[in-house]
């Protein structure tokens, strides 16, 4: 082989070796963050929300927070509501029986549908238990939700279910005026509409992708937890039982992938549904925090939905828009994060 053979076998080969160590450090670089491994990560939603608090705030554990109301419970606000006489002959109703005949759907149309008896016993409202006895009943179905107002044809149906469970029980129902249920529907509506207020914000990556593990374990740090579903991290409510203040959400199929550790993530959503959450919870403050921290430690920028940046400035300019919103509702009697906010905004 002569020199300039060598030469060139040798030129080749220094070549060679750098096009693939530039390929290994191209792909060292673009590979997915990887969770650290000293610190636990739960499976991506595969594991139930876990009641708790985190405190982002240190005042937080000094506000005066709500306690979940029981369900269901009709409230002339946003229910149609009608009376049901009981038979004078049959004073009190069994639970059981009751229970028996109620209609085999809680629903009038798109509507929650409810029937509440009145406890002889701890005289209260309640749905129908098995064992309680009552001396008078109630039914009521919602005049507005997410889908819109209750209509002609959904309050036709809650009188034809009404009047079927009435006559199972021997009671005669009194229904309000139709006319005037459906306008108030509409006007509640209206106003539901105008002041429903869903918040989201988008952390986006700079260089490299994350993994779920590492999304989570990042997130882990600031409270959140594994939701039931893939894809899915709450933060929750200080109260079990209420709907979480955060939801931190990213690819679903990313979290289902045969080898998580290797699936790209490019961006997660912060989301905040705030008709939702008790304004106690500081919801957007911590929304805001969470959402710096997370990008301040994935090396990340925290935008709109558009993909547009978000400064500090900006969100102040939102919160103080919140906290006008949330009067409104107060005045309204319609609490963010109260029983009946959560059913109308639903």
């Amino acid at each position: 082989m002569s020199n300039l053979q060598i030469g060139l076998a040798a030129a080749g080969g220094l070549v060679l070796a750098a096009v693939v160590g530039y390929n290994t450090w191209t792909s060292r670089k673009n590979a997915p963050r990887q969770a650290a491994p000293d610190e636990p990560v739960e499976p991506g939603g595969l594991d139930p929300i876990e009641p708790g608090f985190a405190e982002t705030d240190p005042q937080a554990h000094d506000m005066a927070l709500p306690t979940p109301a029981r369900k269901p419970s009709l409230d002339a606000l946003i229910d149609v509501i009608a009376n049901l006489g009981l038979d004078p002959h049959a004073s009190v109703v069994s639970g059981d029986a009751a229970i028996a005949a109620l209609p085999a759907t809680r629903r009038a149309g798109t509507k929650p549908f409810a029937v509440e008896g009145f406890n002889t016993v701890t005289q209260q409202w309640e749905a129908p238990q098995a064992g309680q006895r009552y001396n008078s009943f109630q039914a009521g179905v919602q005049l507005a939700n997410r889908t819109g107002a209750l209509n002609e044809i959904e309050y036709s149906e809650f009188v034809v279910k009404t009047q079927a469970f009435a006559d199972a029980i021997a009671a005669t129902p009194d229904f309000p005026e139709m006319r005037d249920e459906v306008a108030r529907a509409r006007e509640l509506d209206q106003f539901s509409s105008a002041h429903d207020a869903q918040l989201g914000f988008t952390i986006r990556a700079r260089n490299a992708s994350w993994s779920p593990g590492y999304v989570q374990q990042n997130a882990a740090r600031l409270g959140f937890v594994a939701g039931t579903i893939p894809g899915r991290l709450v933060l929750p409510a200080s109260q079990e039982g209420l709907p979480p203040v955060l939801v931190l959400a990213f690819d679903s199929q990313a979290a289902l992938a045969e080898d998580p550790d290797q699936s790209a993530i490019r961006d997660v959503s912060l989301h905040l549904d705030v008709a939702q959450v008790d304004r106690g919870e500081q919801p957007f403050e911590r929304m805001r925090d969470a959402a710096f921290a997370l990008a301040q430690g994935m090396d990340g920028v925290v935008t709109d939905d558009n993909g547009q940046p978000l400064a500090a400035e900006t969100m102040d300019v939102i919160g103080t828009e919140l906290q006008t919103l949330y009067n409104t509702l107060e005045q309204r009697d319609l609490a963010a994060g109260s029983a009946v906010a959560r059913r109308l905004f639903s």
